[in-house]
């Protein structure tokens, strides 16, 4: 698991962005990856797997 905080998230569309911690980098996230509901700024923990367009973040849970 990696731990992370929601940069972005879009409810209405269903997906967003987490920004990783150790990295810097960011991830892809779709409402169908999450097991909590988050909202900009939370901090989460989350797994990565491979998308269409590269790592996305799934079972994404509340830190």
């Amino acid at each position: 698991m990696s731990n992370g905080t929601v940069k972005f998230f879009n409810e209405t569309k269903g997906y967003g962005f987490i920004k990783e911690d150790d990295s810097n980098n960011e991830y892809f996230v779709h409402a169908t990856g999450l097991i909590d509901e988050i909202r900009d700024n939370d901090e989460v923990t989350f797994d990565l797997q491979e998308g269409k367009k590269g790592l996305n973040a799934v079972n994404v849970k509340l830190a």
